[in-house]
This record gives C-alpha cells, sequence and structure tokens, in this order.
C-alpha cells in the first residue's frame, strides 16, 4: 500500500469506528465546512512545511496535520478590507457561492493566525505585515482564539487588509462517513510571509515542526509521524514540486473544488487500508 497507488495505511482506533459505525447501521454525520494552510519555507536545500501534532482529546487527536478548523458563523458576519481574487472568483475556484468562498478565505487566514501566530495581512493591498510576535499582537489573537472578537473586526480595527491573494487553493477533503465528527475541508497552500515567524501558541496541538515534505513522508513511513490520508498525499504533492515557485505554478492548475472522501476497503481483513477509488 503506497502513498502513489492511492492506498494508505490506517490507524487500528479509525479501523475500529468502521466496523463500529457499520455494525450499528449509523447515519453519516453532517460535515462542517472547514480550512487548512500549508504554510511553506525556503529550506537550505528545497522548502519546508510547518506540522503541528493535535492533542489527544481533539477530533484526530494525536494526528500530524497542518494549522486549521473549522468555518465559524463570524467568518461571514463583516467584510474585512479585502486584496487579491474577489468572492466570486473564489467561489469559482472552491465551487461554492460567493459569500461562502468568502468564509472559507478568512476562516483559513483566521486560524493559521490563531493556531500558528502568521498573520496574512497588511496595511494595503500590496505589503503584508512584519512581526506579529510582541504581546499586544499576541492578546488580539487569544481574543480570537476565544471569540471575544471576530476576524474581521480584528483586521479593520488595526487599519489591515486580507490578503487572500496569498492563499493559494490546493485540493477539498471530506472525512470518511464512519467518523463522528466529520468536516469538508479546503487546503490551501501559502508562504511564511518575511518578516514573520511561527509560534507555538494554540493550544490545539503538543507538538510542532518545520519539516521537509519529503522527510515527513520518509519520518511517516518508518512509524514515527501519524497522519491520515489527506496529509499524506498532499505532503506527496508538494514534495513533487522542485522549488516554492513550482509549487506556486502547480497550485494554479489544481482542483479546489471536487471534494475527495478517503473509503476504507478490506474492512473484514487482516489490514484495511484507506482508498481513493
Amino acid at each position: 500500500m503506497t502513498i502513489d497507488s492511492g492506498s494508505f495505511p490506517v490507524p487500528a482506533a479509525l479501523v475500529e469506528h468502521a466496523r463500529r459505525f457499520r455494525a450499528e447501521g449509523s447515519t453519516p454525520a453532517v460535515p462542517r465546512v472547514a480550512a487548512t494552510v500549508l504554510l511553506l519555507r525556503p529550506a537550505a536545500v528545497g522548502f519546508e512545511v510547518y506540522m503541528i501534532r493535535r492533542v489527544a482529546a481533539m477530533a484526530f487527536g494525536g494526528m500530524y496535520a497542518f494549522p486549521g478548523g473549522g468555518v465559524d458563523p463570524s467568518d461571514a458576519q463583516a467584510h474585512p478590507g479585502w486584496a487579491g481574487p474577489d468572492p466570486q472568483e473564489w467561489g469559482g475556484r472552491l465551487g461554492v457561492a460567493s459569500e461562502a468562498a468568502r468564509s472559507v478565505v478568512c476562516a483559513a487566514a483566521r486560524e493559521v493566525f490563531e493556531e500558528a501566530g502568521v498573520l496574512l495581512a497588511g496595511p494595503d493591498p500590496a505589503t503584508v505585515v512584519g512581526d506579529v510576535s510582541g504581546d499586544d499582537w499576541e492578546a488580539a489573537r487569544v481574543d480570537l482564539e476565544k471569540r471575544r472578537t471576530h476576524f474581521a473586526e480584528f483586521l479593520t480595527g488595526r487599519g489591515l487588509t486580507l490578503r487572500s491573494d496569498l492563499l493559494l487553493p490546493w485540493s477539498r477533503w471530506i472525512t470518511p462517513e464512519f467518523e463522528a465528527r466529520r468536516f469538508d475541508t479546503y487546503f490551501f497552500v501559502a508562504l511564511l510571509p518575511e518578516g514573520q515567524r511561527t509560534r507555538d501558541v494554540s493550544g490545539e496541538a503538543d507538538h510542532t515542526l518545520w519539516i521537509s515534505p519529503a522527510d515527513a513522508l520518509r519520518r511517516s513511513a518508518a512509524g514515527e509521524l501519524t497522519m491520515l490520508p489527506p496529509t499524506l498525499l498532499t505532503l506527496a504533492q508538494v514534495a513533487a514540486a522542485g522549488d516554492l515557485a513550482d509549487v506556486a505554478r502547480l497550485a494554479a492548475d489544481r482542483d479546489a473544488a471536487t471534494p475527495i472522501t478517503p473509503r476504507l476497503a478490506d474492512l473484514d481483513g487482516d489490514t484495511p487500508y484507506f482508498t481513493l477509488d
């Protein structure tokens, strides 16, 4: 079973979930719309991606993934200053109505700030803020995380424009039907803005690291990093890029609207596995 063949190993706990779901004849939960961001940065050789390990108590706990989370109602309640493709164009790329696309893009930018301390915004459509690790920025990040304010309000209050052009749509994944908590997740890639740095600030992660996609795949195959199919396949896809410019070129032609749902094969066998067929 390999990534190239579209087959993936399955953690034992997920096999039990799937068997119980089938035995009980359960009804699939409605997926919650979500967004996740692959933050990339140049390295001495090639480039690296920022990864977090979800705390055990969370959905998909113990798994390595990328910063992200569900779309919040506040992501649609107010509109920040906006740079890059307009919501209608985003809707075409993501396969949803323009207002839904606006919410997804806002959620992606908000989540990467909440979980990694990286802000994809600037004082005008051509610039990005620098270091946002100071105490005042951290207080604002915590207010967002605690839902004491919303993202558009935060940006407007600081005179900032959301740089939607820094988010490159990559793919769309829907959690398998047997999972109790399901997500309809839009994947984006983004280059770490110059002058900013990631920070281990979110209480949703118990470990973070910068790592080359190829090394992440190698360590996953060795059993050191546990990942689910969307993470594994996305890493393999970006690992195939020669450099960051190549990642951007690949993103321009990606289908980020058609959802992919992993399915369990050979559920009654000794080694069930995920397939994308």
